[in-house]
């Protein structure tokens, strides 16, 4: 009895000296593996291109694979639940827009935009371009809000999506027009009417844009950020072309779900602010249109807090349109 006594002793002490699977992985350094980077919409879109290029970057800096997978679907909901739901050990993080606080007050969500997330980055900000067709009756804002004014409700405006939606409704309210909103499934749809002469305006992003005014198919008649472009300044801002008040600054953020280890999150901070700041990425924004700005962490959480704020004034004034 007693030497058995003594084997099942000697036999625990081994077992408590050995650590555990969960311990072995706790002492891994992060990232032990690949990450991957769910990009809740589908490919092509501002969001997934420039998520790809922070994700090679991110790549080349860990030694380690970050890799994008879409996950499109509900607006953005589908994939951006995946990451809320997902393990807080820095292996799956998520990409999103600035409608990703926006979407709470759209409608019922399966998580909080902003508690249940830790921000990461801001990888880039852009604003937004009224977009005309070569065939419009008017070449200017000026014209566009004399026809509005002459037909109440008979000049239609394409949006493709929440931003874009939001846009077009507070450029409505502030002009003191009535416009006909004609909300599209993608913005190709809307291309196509543009170009073809079926539609006279369109809100979208910069990216969007570019091929076709650099071909001349389209012309852009004002931005939405406060001051002019630097990558469009020929483009008169709204408040210079008499409609204050309609300003608008969109973003692409990274995040990962609620509680990642703060070293994680502070790594991830620091590298994509680096990555960011480099020739190369500064050279990629240009062409899609894009500024950077580098937030810490704790920045970025505020970024989130002010937005849910402003879009829940928003809602107020009934500029933001109700989904389901």
């Amino acid at each position: 009895m007693t030497r058995m006594l003594i084997g099942r002793r000697a036999a625990l002490a081994t077992a408590l000296a050995l650590p555990a699977p969960a311990a072995l992985r706790a002492q891994e350094a992060w990232p032990a593996r690949t990450v991957r980077i769910i990009v809740p919409y589908a490919p092509g879109g501002g969001t997934d291109v420039s998520t790809r290029a922070v994700a090679e970057g991110l790549t080349a800096q860990f030694g380690r694979s970050f890799v994008v997978e879409n996950r499109p679907g509900a607006n953005g909901i589908v994939g951006t639940e995946a990451v809320a739901r997902s393990a807080p050990d820095g292996y799956t993080l998520g990409a999103q827009t600035s409608t990703h606080v926006m979407a709470r007050h759209m409608g019922p969500l399966p998580y909080d935009p902003v508690t249940d997330f830790t921000p990461l980055a801001l990888t880039a900000r852009y604003p937004l371009v009224l977009m005309a067709s070569m065939r419009a009756p008017f070449r200017d804002v000026a014209g566009l809000l004399a026809a509005a004014r002459a037909q109440p409700g008979g000049i239609p405006q394409g949006t493709s999506d929440a931003q874009s939606s939001f846009t077009a409704a507070l450029f409505a309210a502030r002009a003191g027009v009535q416009l006909n909103e004609v909300p599209y499934r993608g913005s190709g749809a809307y291309l196509a009417d543009l170009t073809g002469g079926h539609l006279p305006v369109a809100w979208g992003s910069p990216a969007t844009a570019a091929a076709l005014v650099q071909s001349g198919q389209i012309r852009l008649i004002a931005v939405t950020s406060p001051e002019r472009s630097p990558f469009m300044p020929e483009v008169p801002t709204l408040r210079e072309a008499g409609v204050p008040g309609a300003d608008f600054i969109g973003w692409f953020t990274l995040f990962g779900p609620a509680n990642l280890p703060e070293d994680v999150a502070t790594r991830l901070n620091a590298a994509i602010n680096d990555f960011i700041g480099t020739p190369a990425a500064q050279a990629r924004w240009r062409t899609l249109g894009n500024e950077t700005v580098r937030l810490t962490v704790p920045q970025l959480r505020q970024l989130f807090r002010d937005d849910d704020a402003r879009w829940e004034q928003a809602a107020r004034e009934g500029l933001i349109r109700r989904q389901g």
